[in-house]
């Protein structure tokens, strides 16, 4: 990956890079004319020289997707020619040998398979960035109409600045400029769904390749498993080779996993690092509302009995102010009938006298 994430930089050696150094240059990359040669640099600068201002950018895109393409077409056939020239070079060789090359054969001939399928599914990719090209293209007349408007406009006003022509080339303007706004609309939209499209075409070609490369190379090494690399000393014989079955076994599997293979199925997934951190604010929310619920609900039963409290305390109120109700009616009472009691002379000890002589209360008065 780019260390600014950007290609205008370097990049940064990756973590494998540093634990196993990559290898020398190969000699098949050119040395002269810049990286991919003359013919790459002539294609390259002669795609984007054409057509429409607007669109030659992408046409330059489409122009090298087509040689990609290409170039994966000829890698797909001459992988296969490795195929059967392995296969017949092991066939010179060992019985743990030949085998073994001959199964390995058939699995490099399945990835050029699986390159030819890719390269189809790669078409489809080309052809809808291509389209977004021909829209582009004929979005250019109208802005070269408006241009050319301006520059009337402009030329109108510096040669004859009174002239009537200038209201009716403003009036052209406003008609260019609202074609144009109602272009560049259609533009844009389309613009972003055939992108989507074209980029899931491409994307989903590459894990399904390589996936289904991932899976050869692992049942690939399979088969290595069963060659016997041990040294021997001159004029000592190699055990029998009986690894046909296994061999056999094994291109088997490779096959059925193949077929069974599906987009949903793929082992990779990305890990974006912004979705983790937006799941854990969404944890951390719900437990802070969990946490705040529960505060809340014990502070609801909290005032649900400082509630009952004050209720409890207003009933006995209540019931107190009602005591003292009845007892100044008895003591009125109790005035009215014994009059030769002074009140005074009775104290504290009101309650017992009225225990040992209990007034005589009307039965017209209401009880308490």
């Amino acid at each position: 990956m780019h260390k600014t994430y950007s290609l205008r930089t370097g990049k940064a050696p990756t973590a494998s890079q540093l634990e196993n150094p990559p290898p020398p240059r190969t000699s098949t990359k050119s040395r002269f004319f810049g990286k991919g040669g003359l013919a790459y640099n002539f294609r390259t600068k002669a795609a984007g020289s054409f057509g429409a201002e607007l669109s030659r950018k992408i046409s330059q895109l489409v122009k090298i997707d087509k040689n990609i393409m290409r170039s994966m077409e000829v890698a797909s056939m001459e992988r296969r020619d490795v195929a059967t020239y392995l296969s017949q070079w092991g066939l010179e060789n060992d019985d743990d040998v030949s085998d073994l090359t001959d199964k390995i054969g058939v699995l490099i001939y399945e990835i050029s398979e699986l390159d030819d399928q890719f390269i189809d599914r790669y078409d489809q990719y080309r052809l809808t960035m291509k389209s977004i090209r021909d829209i582009e293209t004929s979005i250019q007349p109208s802005r070269d109409r408006k241009d050319k408007i301006l520059d009337k406009i402009a030329f109108m006003k510096y040669k004859e600045p009174g002239s009537q022509k200038i209201e009716v080339l403003e009036q052209e303007l406003v008609r260019a400029e609202a074609e144009q706004l109602v272009a560049e609309a259609q533009l844009s939209n389309i613009t972003r769904s055939k992108m989507r499209a074209a980029f899931n075409y491409q994307f989903d070609a590459t894990i399904e390749h390589s996936e289904k490369i991932a899976l050869i190379a692992g049942y690939a090494k399979a088969l290595l498993e069963l060659l016997d690399d041990s040294p021997v000393t001159p004029g000592e014989t190699r055990p029998a080779y009986d690894g046909y079955e296994a061999s056999k076994q094994i291109i088997i599997d490779a096959e059925t996993a193949l077929n069974d293979w599906t987009l949903d199925s793929a082992h990779v997934k990305p890990t974006l690092s912004f979705k983790q951190q937006q799941q854990n604010q969404r944890e951390y929310q719900q437990e802070q509302d969990q946490h705040d619920g529960y505060y809340n609900e014990v502070e609801e039963e909290e005032e649900e009995v400082d509630e009952d409290e004050d209720e409890n305390e207003d009933y006995q109120e209540l019931h107190d102010n009602t005591d003292n109700l009845g007892n100044e009616v008895i003591q009125e009472e109790y005035i009215v009938h014994h009059q030769t009691v002074p009140l005074d002379s009775m104290g504290s000890n009101f309650s017992d006298h009225l225990q040992q002589n209990p007034p005589a209360i009307d039965q017209s008065i209401p009880q308490v």
